[in-house]
């Protein structure tokens, strides 16, 4: 009787060491409802998470969206081009508002070695090379200071800026005189004569 009742003892182990490695699903249709909710509750998360970031207020038809003011704003050019009349000199900028724009960033400090607007020992020995070396340098570039013509401003605006720093280091420079062509269709408007008048009697 022993031998029978250590058999049904191991029999009880093997049993309950059975349960113990069986999984929460026991039945096919557990097993279809844990598949169905481990894939719509994902879904389900991420829509609504899709949902929430997309969300803002969205004007309705015939809302402000449409109006004229702001369909301007959201189809408005990047950039813009700014034509320059080269043949008037009142429409390019003066020495000092180039100096402002473009060379005050080291001129102004004496950042890489660049002489400071209004130190006359700094500008005396450039001085001294003449005006035009200078506007070569300033146009071409020299040491440290990368070129300047090409950029925004023109060579005569750039001229004009190295006239002011200039001066304002001790030189007497004239302001300079536009460039050949340029003055050329200056003269040719201003020595135009006047166009008659449309149904005029001749």
């Amino acid at each position: 009787m022993s031998g029978t009742q250590d058999h049904a003892n191991a029999q009880d182990t093997h049993a309950e060491g059975h349960d113990a490695h069986e999984g929460p699903i026991k039945t096919p249709k557990q097993l279809i409802v844990a598949v169905f909710f481990a894939f719509v509750i994902p879904i389900v998360i991420i829509v609504m998470l899709a949902n929430y970031v997309s969300s803002e207020i969205k004007p309705g038809a015939g809302g402000s969206g449409l109006e004229a003011e702001a369909v301007a704003a959201r189809i408005q050019p990047v950039g813009s081009i700014e034509l320059k009349d080269l043949s008037n000199p009142a429409a390019m900028k003066s020495g000092e508002q180039v100096f402002q724009a473009q060379c005050s960033a080291c001129h102004a400090t004496g950042a890489a070695g660049a002489p400071k607007l209004g130190d006359h020992d700094a500008w005396g020995p450039r001085l001294k090379s003449g005006f035009d070396t200078l506007v070569h340098s300033a146009l071409k570039g020299k040491g440290n200071m990368g070129p300047q013509g090409g950029g925004d401003f023109s060579d005569f605006e750039i001229s004009r800026a190295v006239v002011y720093m200039a001066n304002q280091g001790g030189a007497k420079f004239d302001d300079p005189k536009l460039p050949a062509a340029a003055a050329s269709g200056a003269d040719a408007g201003a020595s135009a004569p006047a166009a008659p008048a449309s149904g005029a009697s001749q």
